[in-house]
C-alpha cells in the first residue's frame, strides 16, 4: 500500500532526527503524573511565571492600556494608570499602523528598533543601526532565521558548546547540517578552551565538514557560567582566523549572580578590538523579553543585531523573515519597554526598581541555595550558578544504577531522573539532553522555584538522591570526570 505524505515511514528524515529535550520524556512523564493528582514543579525549563515569579505592573499596564486602546478615552483612565504609562501606551500605538491588530512591518515597528538601537549604545559605547536590528517572536526564531540562512546542506558544520541548550541541535538537525562540538570544562567552571576549538574544526574538516558559525550562550545555558572579556577576545579572534560568523546567544544578559564577572556583550569586546576585527568579523547578537527579570516568555519577543553583515545578504535575510510577515506586535512593545524602561523622574519609576532589583536579588539568593543543596547530596557535584537561571549538577552515578538503567532500556542519566519524578515530583531535564563526556552525567533544574520554597525543594532532592545512593552503591571507588 502506499504511503500517505504525513505517514511516519514518509516523513522528512530531518523531522524525526530532530530531539528537543526540554521538553522530552521527562516533561510528557511529567504531565501524565500531574493529570493522576501529582503535584509536579516544573523545573525544566526557563519559565519564571509559571514558577510564580509576578510580572512587572509598568509594562503590564502600558501593553494592557495598548490591547485595550478605548480605556485611553475613558475620563477616569487617570484613577487606574499612572501617566508615565498612559503615555508610553499612546505612544507605541502611535507606532502602529492600527494598533496592536495590525501587521508591522517584517523587521519590526522601526520606532522600537530605534530604542533597541539606543538601549545597545548605552550599552556597548558604539552606534547602533535600527536597519540592522530585526524584531523575532523570542530569541529562538531568529536563531532559526540565521541557521536558515547560514546552513546550506549536510557538508556545512555549526561550532557548539557541549553542554548545549538543545534549540541549535535541533535547528541543525532540522535544516540538514551537522552540529559541530567544542567542549566546555567543568573542572574549570565549563571554561572554553580555544585549542579545543580548533581541534573541533580540524577534525570536521577532516570528515569533509565546512565549519561556517560558532556559536557562544553567555551567560551559559545549561552551565550557568559567564564568559570574561579575555575569553570573548579570543573567540573573537578565532572567529576572525577561521572566517566564521559568530552567533551571540546573550539572553541572559541581565542574569548576573556575582560581582567577579560582569556581563560583557560580544559587539562590545568586538568594536574595542579595533581593526581589522572590528571591520571584518561577523557577529549576530540575540536578546529576548523571556528571560531576566522580566520573564515574559509566554509574550515571545525578541531580537537580534547583525554586525558587518553585507547589504545584499542583509536584505536574504529581511526575505526570510518576510515569509511569516510580521512579528507578534505586543511582544514588540514589551522588547520596547524592556530596552526603555521608567527613568528616574518618572511616577512609575521607583515602584519598576523595587520590584526589578527584587526578583534579580532573590535570584541570586536561590542560586547559591540550590548550589550548596546540591553539594551537600551523596556523589553530586555542582559549580555555582554565575548567571543565567540554572544549576547543572553533576550525578556519579554508581555501577549499579548504570546497570539497572541498561536492563530498564534507559540511558543512565534519564533513569535518575525518571525516579526523581515519580519519587518526588520534581521535573528535570537529564544531562544526555544537552550533550555531556561519555561516562558522565548530569541534570539540569531552573533556580525558579520560589525562595521559600527552595529549602523544601533540595530537601526533598538530598533524601530522594542519598536514598537512591545507598541502593545502587555497589562500593566502587568514584573520581570526578
Amino acid at each position: 500500500m502506499a504511503l500517505k505524505a504525513l505517514d511516519y515511514d514518509s516523513l522528512n528524515e530531518n523531522v524525526k532526527k530532530c530531539q528537543y529535550a526540554v521538553r522530552g520524556e521527562l516533561y510528557l512523564r511529567a504531565s501524565e503524573l500531574q493529570k493522576e493528582g501529582k503535584k509536579i514543579i516544573f523545573t525544566n525549563v526557563g519559565n519564571p511565571h509559571a514558577l510564580g515569579q509576578k510580572p512587572l505592573t509598568f509594562p503590564r499596564q502600558v501593553v494592557a492600556l495598548c490591547q485595550a486602546p478605548f480605556l485611553l478615552d475613558d475620563p477616569n483612565v487617570g484613577m487606574l494608570f499612572p501617566a508615565d504609562a498612559i503615555a508610553r501606551a499612546k505612544h507605541y500605538l502611535s507606532l502602529t499602523s492600527g494598533g496592536l491588530g495590525a501587521y508591522s512591518d517584517s523587521r519590526g515597528l522601526p520606532g522600537v528598533r530605534k530604542e533597541v538601537a539606543e538601549f545597545i549604545e548605552r550599552r556597548d559605547g558604539y552606534p547602533s543601526d535600527p536597519e540592522l536590528i530585526f524584531l523575532t517572536d523570542g530569541a529562538s526564531k531568529g536563531v532559526m532565521q540565521i541557521l536558515n540562512c547560514v546552513i546550506r546542506g549536510d557538508g556545512d558544520g555549526i561550532l557548539v558548546p557541549v553542554p548545549q541548550y538543545p534549540l541549535y541541535s535541533a535547528t541543525i538537525s532540522l535544516l540538514g547540517g551537522s552540529l559541530v562540538p567544542y567542549y566546555l570544562d567543568e573542572s574549570e567552571n565549563w571554561g572554553l578552551d580555544v585549542n579545543n576549538l580548533r581541534q573541533s574544526v580540524a577534525q570536521a574538516r577532516s570528515q569533509g565538514i565546512s565549519v561556517r558559525a560558532m556559536v557562544i550562550i553567555n551567560p551559559g545555558n545549561p552551565t550557568g557560567q559567564c564568559l570574561s572579556e579575555a575569553n570573548l577576545r579570543e573567540i573573537l579572534r578565532f572567529c576572525y582566523n577561521e572566517k566564521l560568523v559568530l552567533l551571540g546567544d546573550e539572553v541572559y544578559q541581565q542574569n548576573i549572580y556575582q560581582d567577579e564577572r560582569p556581563f560583557i556583550s560580544s559587539k562590545k569586546v568586538l568594536m574595542d578590538m579595533g581593526s581589522p576585527f572590528s571591520k571584518e568579523v561577523q557577529l549576530v547578537s540575540f536578546h529576548t523579553v523571556s528571560k531576566g527579570y522580566w520573564g515574559e516568555c509566554g509574550q515571545r519577543g525578541g531580537y537580534f543585531e547583525m554586525t558587518n553583515i553585507p547589504p545584499r545578504v542583509v536584505e536574504e535575510i529581511y526575505k526570510v523573515a518576510s515569509i511569516a510577515l510580521s512579528p507578534n506586535v505586543s511582544a514588540q512593545i514589551f522588547m520596547g519597554l524592556m530596552v526603555s524602561p521608567p527613568k528616574p523622574g518618572d511616577i512609575s519609576y521607583d515602584q519598576f526598581i523595587r520590584e526589578s532589583k527584587g526578583i534579580l536579588e532573590s535570584l541570586r539568593r536561590r542560586a547559591k541555595i540550590m548550589t550548596d543543596g546540591f553539594n551537600s547530596c551523596k556523589n553530586v557535584v555542582c559549580n555555582f550558578t554565575e548567571g543565567a537561571m540554572y544549576s547543572f549538577p553533576q550525578i556519579r552515578l554508581p555501577p549499579g544504577a548504570i546497570q539497572a538503567a541498561k536492563q530498564a532500556g534507559k540511558v543512565p542519566d534519564v533513569f535518575y531522573c525518571l525516579k526523581l519524578l515519580e519519587a518526588t515530583g520534581i521535573s528535570t531535564v537529564p544531562g544526555s539532553g544537552f550533550g555531556q563526556k561519555e561516562g558522565v552525567f548530569h541534570l539540569r533544574t531552573t533556580i525558579l522555584p520560589a525562595e521559600e520554597e527552595m529549602p523544601e525543594i533540595m530537601d526533598s532532592f538530598k533524601k530522594f538522591n542519598d536514598k537512591f545512593m545507598t541502593q545502587y552503591d555497589n562500593n566502587f571507588g568514584y573520581s570526578r570526570m
